[in-house]
């Protein structure tokens, strides 16, 4: 009949649509998973460092801050746009040393206000108006300090250096990016999501998440389990080493460890040359036990002190300065500084100025005019 496809044809168009089907999975495999080795590993590898940028983000706030355990997914951007708060803050960490690849950090808007108030000497509440270029100058700079700070914990665990570019920060409209590609090229497609709880004292009970692309991610892992072996490696020898050094001291040492039946004492080795074996003790034989004698503590009659060569740092240059009084300041005074503004010291007028070498404080002194330049007479010695 015309217009009819034999069976045969059938069975050939199935087939290549069951390939092309294949073929899409094994390309979606190869893209969008991880195993379950190398989720652990990225999970381990972020905790670690997200707990040392915990601490340090905690000194520039003047709060506890808690990072919890990171939980490591899968994500697109249209997951981001349906399940994140908008805007928010996109900060994009790269390494220029020891990584080859980036990844972003994102913060909600109203956390990112909070922690900024909080650097610049607030108490965390004055979280009113638009996220401003101040707001997202000081949060690259506190993430700068995070982020060096994660980056030296993951020096440690790649036994080599790891380095970060200054961070760049940006507030983001989920809405108003169709696919997240003008942010990052990976973001167009399917990536690595680590999210965080994070906590800052009573004021921040969020969500932090950090994005990987999963080229960035793979290279992570290899290099964390490349590390891992080379630590195996170096402690095998050792290990090895350690139990023939046993072995040579107590050749029993391994029989003496094989299970016995229940109810029966393990014996001593037979020792020859003694009847009874492991039953009887080795006779006592007599030992010549005399005293210790020590040659008495006598102070010697003379002491030669050989003289100090000092000479040999004579001309090593020292910087000497003079404090004239100190003061702390927050961001926040510093920013509305102005000409004409009157900083107040510690100290009184007319009181002695210090006088430190090498940041030491070793005299006191006073102000005086030398034709036209200011000098310091020393009036005291610190001892």
């Amino acid at each position: 009949m015309d217009g009819m496809l034999s069976q045969e044809e059938i069975n050939a168009l199935l087939s290549g649509i069951g390939s092309d089907i294949d073929s899409a999975n094994t390309a979606s495999n190869e893209l969008g998973n991880l195993s379950d080795e190398e989720k652990d590993a990225i999970g381990e590898v972020s905790n670690i460092s997200m707990g040392t940028a915990a601490t340090t983000l905690s000194s520039l706030v003047n709060q506890k801050v808690v990072i919890t355990t990171p939980v490591v997914s899968y994500a697109t951007w249209n997951d981001l746009a349906d399940n994140y708060d908008r805007p928010c803050v996109f900060i994009q960490i790269y390494y220029k040393e020891g990584l080859d690849g980036n990844n972003i950090l994102i913060l909600k808007e109203a956390d990112v206000k909070i922690i900024t108030d909080l650097m610049m000497g607030g108490d965390g509440t004055n979280v009113s108006g638009d996220l401003s270029e101040l707001h997202l100058s000081a949060i690259s700079e506190a993430m700068n300090q995070m982020m060096g700070s994660a980056s030296t914990s993951i020096s440690s665990m790649l036994e080599k250096r790891v380095d970060i570019s200054p961070p760049l920060s940006k507030l983001v409209d989920l809405n108003e990016s169709i696919d997240g590609a003008d942010i990052a090229p990976f973001l167009k497609e399917q990536f690595v999501k680590v999210s965080f709880k994070m906590e800052i004292g009573d004021l921040v009970d969020s969500e932090l998440m950090q994005l990987y692309p999963f080229d960035f991610a793979r290279e992570l892992y290899s290099q964390f389990t490349k590390e891992q072996q080379n630590t195996k490696a170096n402690t095998a020898p050792a290990k090895a080493e350690q139990q023939k050094a046993v072995e040579t001291v107590n050749p029993n040492a391994g029989q003496q460890s094989q299970a016995m039946p229940q109810g029966q004492i393990p014996f001593a080795p037979q020792m020859q040359g003694y009847p009874g074996g492991n039953n009887m003790v080795p006779p006592v034989q007599d030992v010549n036990v005399q005293p210790a004698f020590f040659q008495p503590f006598t102070m010697p009659q003379q002491s030669v002190v050989q003289p100090e060569n000092i000479g040999l740092i004579m001309d090593v240059p020292l910087e000497v300065t003079v404090e004239l009084g100190r003061t702390s300041k927050s961001i926040k005074e510093i920013l509305d500084f102005s000409p004409g503004t009157i900083i107040e010291l510690n100290k009184l007028a007319g009181e002695p100025i210090d006088v430190l070498v090498n940041g030491k404080f070793v005299a006191k002194g006073e102000v005086v005019v030398i034709e036209e330049s200011f000098g310091i007479r020393v009036t005291e010695i610190v001892k």
